[in-house]
């Protein structure tokens, strides 16, 4: 080793860079981030050592936070404290991302948010030490709530899960929905995590309304399709899934699923480069990988990158570099982090296909439109994030 070398490893806090995935791997959400979030960032950390032949170690540790905010925050604690943890990373559930935030704050440490959706994290809940990665409740609702408008689905009736998360979902949607002309004519909310929700889709179904938002997520969205379909609810009245991830489209067949539009921050059958990630990701997971693993890999690529490239660990020296170089991977083209922590990229309008349009397996989508980032994500002059100078 030289001496430049030595020099710089000596600016590696212990000579080690360590990643941890505080994820769901036993709930409702481990299908959409789990296990197959600890498969990206090792993915990451493996393509970096390969392309950047790194001069540090870098070390991942991953854990369940079983979708609870106390027990995703004394696992992050016990991690910066004892784990030389330097980065959090995936955080699916908002208030599991919300309480790891708060703690990563505190201790001057790093977290990389692709799992959890609410607009809170860039907002009032907002730090400097935070990145939201994938999407959130507003570029949701920005693309399918007004794609369904404009459709002819003008009067809304929600069934939102019972957390910050559902709550964010349905206030951004509405927001859209009125915005484009339509009415909301209502709405229920259910415990999270919830099994049976026929109370709630009868309601749903006397209102009346065009549309039946979905503002819930995993198995909560699935089963709600399920029994919506079981009850003849549909199509008499239009569902909106408003958070459906390509594993709920293959968990629901597309016999089920046909024709609803969705948002989402990547599709594995875009282009030449998702595809040939995807199939890696295939190859080792037995799925195709969802917005959540995707945006897993590139935040931990990205991070990596920036440590390199400052020559340090350093969490607001690794921030600045991560702030004032564009992400540009096969998840994200020109990407920016912006002042808020929002990493503001282009989202996708797709409706599912119908069995017939589909021409192989995971064909699931036809993408409808390019969302570019800066109309997708809340524009920062309406932000309430106090880093944000007015």
């Amino acid at each position: 080793m030289g001496v430049n070398q030595a020099l710089a490893v000596d600016k590696i806090s212990d000579g080690v860079v360590k990643i941890g995935v505080l994820t769901d791997l036993s709930g409702l959400y481990s299908d959409l981030s789990g296990s197959g979030s600890v498969l990206a960032a090792q993915m990451a950390i493996d393509d970096f050592k390969a392309q950047a032949k790194p001069n540090f170690k870098i070390e991942m540790i991953s854990a369940d936070h079983q979708n609870k905010g106390d027990i995703a925050a004394n696992i992050s604690r016990e991690w910066f404290d004892t784990k030389n943890v330097d980065v959090i990373v995936d955080l699916v559930t908002t208030s599991t991302a919300l309480a790891v935030m708060k703690v990563a704050k505190e201790k001057n440490k790093i977290t990389l948010v692709s799992g959890a959706a609410s607009t809170r994290i860039t907002n009032e809940d907002c730090t400097d030490t935070n990145v939201h990665w994938a999407y959130d409740t507003y570029a949701l609702a920005t693309g399918t709530g007004r794609a369904v408008v404009k459709q002819g689905g003008n009067t809304w009736f929600f069934i939102t899960a019972d957390y910050a998360f559902g709550q964010s979902l349905e206030a951004d949607t509405a927001k859209v929905v009125i915005a484009s002309g339509g009415k909301v004519l209502g709405s229920v909310r259910h415990p999270f995590p919830g099994t049976d929700f026929s109370s709630f889709l009868l309601k749903a179904q006397a209102s009346g309304a065009k549309v039946i938002g979905l503002a819930n997520a995993g198995t909560d969205t699935t089963n709600s399709i399920k029994q919506a379909v079981e009850f003849g609810i549909t199509p008499k009245q239009t569902l909106a899934g408003l958070l459906l991830f390509i594993t709920d489209i293959h968990s629901l067949g597309l016999k089920t699923a046909q024709n609803m539009y969705l948002t989402t921050g990547f599709y594995w059958n875009y282009n030449d480069e998702t595809r040939a990630w995807s199939k890696r990701f295939f190859e080792k997971h037995g799925s195709m990988p969802t917005m959540v693993h995707a945006g897993v890999y590139s935040s931990v690529m990205h991070y990596l990158n920036a440590v390199k490239a400052a020559g340090t660990d350093d969490t607001s020296t690794v921030m600045k570099k991560m702030k004032e170089t564009p992400v540009n991977d096969f998840f994200a083209h020109n990407g920016r982090i912006r002042e808020d922590g929002r990493m503001v990229h282009d989202m996708y309008l797709v409706q599912v296909k119908t069995p017939a349009e589909s021409t192989k397996p995971w064909d699931y989508y036809n993408v409808r439109q390019v969302i570019p980032g800066d109309q997708a994500y809340q524009p920062l002059s309406e932000s309430r994030c106090p880093l944000v100078k007015k």
